[in-house]
């Protein structure tokens, strides 16, 4: 029965926070193909290992988890890929309406570690407490907060060196 209820909620949940996940996803990947495929591969894991929540209150954080990993695992997958096609041709890029984000920040986010801007993307993108970032990456609060502090006070270095 236990596990009934914590499927329904899952579904729930999942159904509810469609744009966000894809949301989160196009801001680590900024591919729609690798964007999709990654909440895809989420949403399979986590129907598949849904039992293995023991609290329905942890849904949120767990599968944050694994969407971003899933999202990482694309960026890998991504840089291992070898070109077949003609590189000296022009890439036709996607805009993708309604999930764009200030040029310059942006710009500035990238040149953070990954890490970083994952903490930085769930906390001021998504909205998460710092103890649900600390649950979803598996980092200690501390730590979070010492890195989420940091990597702003880089962006907003780098922001002001822009600007200059």
């Amino acid at each position: 029965m236990k596990h009934i209820l914590i499927y329904e909620r899952l579904v729930q949940y999942i159904l509810e926070n469609q744009d966000r996940f894809y949301r989160i996803a196009y801001s680590y990947t900024r591919h729609q193909e690798d964007a999709l495929d990654a909440v895809q591969s989420a949403v399979c894991k986590a129907l598949e290992a849904y039992k293995g929540i023991k609290n329905a209150d942890a849904i949120k954080t767990w599968f944050y988890r694994i969407l971003i990993n899933e999202c990482l695992i694309a960026l890998k997958k991504r840089n291992k890929v070898v070109l077949t096609v003609d590189a000296t041709a022009p890439e036709e890029v996607y805009y993708e309406k309604g999930y764009e984000q200030a040029d310059g920040i942006e710009k500035e986010l990238d040149k953070l570690d990954l890490d970083v801007q994952g903490i930085i993307k769930l906390r001021f993108f998504e909205e998460m407490s710092l103890k649900e970032i600390a649950d979803i990456t598996g980092l200690n609060l501390n730590t979070v907060k010492t890195k989420l502090y940091r990597g702003l006070n880089l962006l907003k270095e780098n922001i002001r060196e822009a600007d200059l």
